[in-house]
């Protein structure tokens, strides 16, 4: 089969979604052959000027008529899916639709977008979410989507820490002897950082420094919160990291955590993180939020917390540094439930027999 992607987001573009698509197509069959058009080079939206999807309309009836794939996949439902939609009564071609969160969240907000969603997600042959919470969402929405639903995690891969690292940080930051509690993502209100500077308040001891790594918008918010902190000392940022340092980090850690939550509709869409954490033994404290919940599962492979209480998430890092039993047993758990549940060609698989079982491709 040839399977022809559009999607604005796509490696070396970094984020979770491009991640996604990156991996899906990365561990595929070989015996389907797919081809990507991204925006990279501005193929699919003009930068300006009014309805700028029209580029992808040009761009994907060229690769139609070029490569003559038996499907089309949509990264995203506005504004691509109404280029497939448009396409589909000229050239018959048919095609899917991928969601995490924020897309379909922006693509509900009017009354006109809500009326082209629906008229996508009618022609579309397969809705692929990539969470639970997006897919209860989606069918909250537009319940006759319910036949052609798969619910398709991301998955992940477990990456190699470097003792070399592992020991830099431990000098620079006197990290000896010390259990590390670790944070890391982009530094933005949705991700919880403020509620976990404010919950360490209430973490005694001395034994234990919390390590935030990460940029974005919030960050010299953050950093005045941990300086008002009375535990501002056992609190620090490491700014942004690359892949060895950032696998050095959740190796030497005993503790990840991530209280995401809600805001206006923008919610975590899974965390691939808390997999990476549990991929190298550690137990994990997420928010009970957006699809979190299909990634951390309490008291299975960590523990989950009210996002905006201060006092639960102390409880979760207190129970956790006090028990070095109970931090064992989540994170072992926890490492095989991500190498048996959430492997990336597991997860492609899935996706590919969902669609060989389509009739009429």
């Amino acid at each position: 089969m040839k399977i022809l992607l559009a999607t604005l987001e796509y490696p070396p573009q970094i984020g979770g979604v491009a991640s996604y698509y990156g991996n899906l197509i990365r561990h595929w069959s070989p015996d389907d052959v797919w081809q990507v058009v991204d925006n990279s080079q501005n193929l699919l939206l003009a930068s300006r000027g009014i309805l700028p999807w029209r580029r992808a309309l040009l761009t994907l009836r060229r690769a139609i008529n070029k490569n003559k794939p038996d499907f089309l996949f949509l990264g995203q439902i506005l504004p691509l899916g109404t280029v497939a939609w448009v396409l589909h009564y000229f050239k018959p071609l048919p095609y899917g639709i991928f969601l995490h969160g924020m897309d379909l969240s922006f693509a509900l907000r009017s009354r006109r977008k809500r009326l082209l969603t629906r008229l996508i997600l009618r022609k579309a042959r397969i809705i692929v979410c990539a969470n639970s919470r997006v897919q209860k969402i989606l069918l909250n929405f537009y319940p006759a989507a319910a036949a052609k639903v798969v619910l398709i995690n991301p998955g992940a891969s477990a990456g190699k820490p470097v003792e070399e690292i592992k020991d830099r940080l431990i000098q620079e930051y006197g990290l000896a002897d010390k259990k590390i509690i670790f944070s890391m993502g982009r530094l933005v209100k949705r991700k919880g950082f403020d509620q976990v500077i404010a919950a360490l308040a209430k973490v005694p001891g001395e034994n234990w420094r919390y390590l935030l790594a990460g940029d974005g918008p919030e960050r010299e918010a953050l950093q005045a919160l941990a300086t008002a902190s009375p535990q501002s000392q056992k609190i620090i940022f490491l700014g942004s990291l690359g892949e060895e340092e950032k696998w050095s980090c959740l190796d030497l850690c005993d503790i990840f955590i991530m209280t995401s939550r809600d805001l206006a509709g923008d919610f975590e869409g899974f965390g691939i993180v808390y997999l990476e954490a549990n991929l190298m033994g550690r137990p994990v404290i997420a928010g009970n939020s957006g699809g979190v919940g299909d990634a951390v599962i309490n008291m299975v492979n960590g523990l989950v917390v009210d996002s905006e209480n201060q006092e639960e998430i102390a409880e979760a890092i207190n129970q956790l540094l006090a028990s070095d039993d109970l931090k064992k047993k989540l994170g072992r758990q926890g490492k095989v439930r991500a190498e048996v549940e959430f492997t990336w060609s597991k997860q492609a698989e899935t996706l590919r027999q969902y669609l060989s079982s389509l009739k009429n491709l």
